[in-house]
């Protein structure tokens, strides 16, 4: 019976972790509550392939990089930590048996495994080879997604599949049942999580094997079909966020890298309107119609949700009563409302975890009548600890403006890693840029939807190209 060596473990780890990457609340974790919804499933092989790494190390078995991205997080980090004995000075009044302290160790470990998955990730990919063997295993994750997404969307649509059944099945590993709107969740917790795991890690690399022509295995078919199924998928989970997120990052990339691919499109495009055969004149014809046939099905597709046609269905006149109107009121407070502790303290902020504190008494005084989510959160019988939902606004609440701008020099430090592969002439080093280029535009914006550190999205991709930068970096050098 054959075993694997130690050295050949961390591969299997990453590989199950890359998919498990898609699920992410996971039901059987140990010592955590029922509010805590963040649970990616891929941080069990990380638990044990961190240590691993640093053992096999240890023995000089392997080389682990230290790029220059870990420095400037590594001082984000300790910035985090003092912001947090400043937050503990305050002592904010506890809120509904949430306390300060509790707070800080709840933010302070999804931080934790935020770096956990950047760290893995940039240890992990040095080198072309372990970028195909990552991003092989993303598709994987990616491929058992899109079964469970057609399963639920049989479901939904067909009546083949009993609703409660599939429920059960869905339990088994979820914290949450089907979504009773009948939009597609995939494996994540609910459909906008699932367009932001699209937008922010599938797409990105399914977008640049496309555009650079760069493929992964010997079928050339499989990153297109792949492109058109999650396009699909997508549509289904009738995520405004990320629907609007993936088509102007996509728009984006095509005028900063595709604008060659454009050129000949319209060139080849025009060409033939200007010959005299009828076959080419039809054929460009039937291209204009299908285009606008795709578009038009698309808007009416996704014109059967309210929740969507909201965006441009509206009698609102001013801001607020459009944010209203678009079921974004909640969120929009929730913002508001967190600045309220930026005030409070805006060079440090108030500590890791401990905006929510400061929230409910700093609310907009249109939300308190006009958002039934806020009433209930204000009610006196409600558990419910507020958050800023979004990332932003939580870092300036939290960490102030110093721990601000030490994050936003973390993410452009890790742009600048990226765009240096760019000068490496080998097509899968382009392809390498496209995606990581498009992640982190997308990550950017979906962090203006989204507040929490734990999210693998945020953290996977820049963390591969990260990786592989610095190895490449370093090779020049010596």
């Amino acid at each position: 019976m054959k075993y694997i060596s130690l050295e050949k473990l961390p591969q299997l780890l990453w590989a199950l972790a890359m998919l498990a990457l898609p699920v992410t609340s996971f039901r059987w974790f140990p010592g955590l509550g029922e509010s805590t919804l963040v649970r990616p499933l891929a941080l069990y092989p990380l638990a044990i392939l961190l240590p691993l790494l640093v053992i096999l190390a240890w023995r000089k078995k392997i080389s682990l990089t230290i790029p220059g991205a870990f420095i400037v997080l590594g001082i984000f980090v300790l910035f985090v930590i003092f912001s947090i004995t400043i937050g503990s000075l305050i002592n904010p009044v506890p809120l509904r048996g949430q306390t300060f302290n509790g707070r800080v160790i709840r933010a302070f470990a999804t931080l934790v495994i935020g770096i956990a998955f950047f760290v893995s990730a940039v240890w992990m990919n040095k080198n072309e080879a372990d970028l195909r063997f990552t991003v092989k295993w993303i598709f994987a994750g990616l491929c058992l997604d899109l079964a469970w997404s057609s399963l639920q969307a049989i479901t939904f649509y067909t009546g083949l599949l009993e609703k409660e059944m599939v429920t059960h099945w869905q339990l088994a590993f979820s914290m949450r049942e089907l979504v009773r709107t009948n939009r597609i969740s995939g494996l994540a917790y609910e459909p906008a999580w699932l367009a932001g795991q699209i937008a922010t890690v599938f797409f990105p690399f399914l977008f640049a094997a496309v555009l650079t022509k760069f493929r992964l295995t010997k079928w050339i078919w499989l990153e297109p079909a792949l492109l058109v199924l999650t396009s699909l998928v997508l549509l289904a989970t009738y995520s405004r966020g990320g629907l609007l997120i993936t088509l102007g990052t996509s728009g984006l990339m095509m005028l900063i890298f595709g604008r060659d691919v454009l050129k000949n499109m319209w060139v080849w495009f025009v060409r033939g309107f200007k010959e005299k055969r009828l076959i080419s004149f039809l054929f460009r014809l039937s291209i204009i119609f299908a285009l606008v046939g795709v578009i038009a099905g698309a808007i009416v597709f996704l014109g059967q949700k309210n929740y969507f046609r909201r965006l441009w269905e509206f009698n609102a006149e001013s801001l607020s009563e459009y944010v209203v109107n678009i079921n974004a009121g909640a969120r929009g407070a929730y913002s508001v409302g967190a600045m309220g502790a930026f005030r409070e303290s805006p060079y440090t902020g108030v500590g890791l975890g401990g905006s929510g504190f400061y929230i409910y008494q700093n609310l907009p005084d249109w939300s308190l009548t006009t958002v039934p989510e806020i009433a209930k959160q204000l009610n006196p019988a409600s558990r419910l600890y507020p958050n800023p939902k979004n990332i932003y606004v939580r870092l300036l609440a939290e960490t102030g403006l110093f721990g601000f701008v030490l994050y936003l020099a973390f993410q452009f430090n890790l742009l600048g890693e990226m765009l240096s592969l760019y000068k490496k002439k080998e097509d899968w080093a382009h392809f390498a840029v496209v995606a990581g280029v498009f992640a982190w535009v997308a990550i950017a914006l979906y962090n203006l939807t989204q507040d929490s550190l734990a999210t693998p999205n945020m953290w996977i991709v820049p963390g591969i190209l990260a990786g592989i930068a610095s190895t490449q970096l370093n090779k020049e050098v010596s």
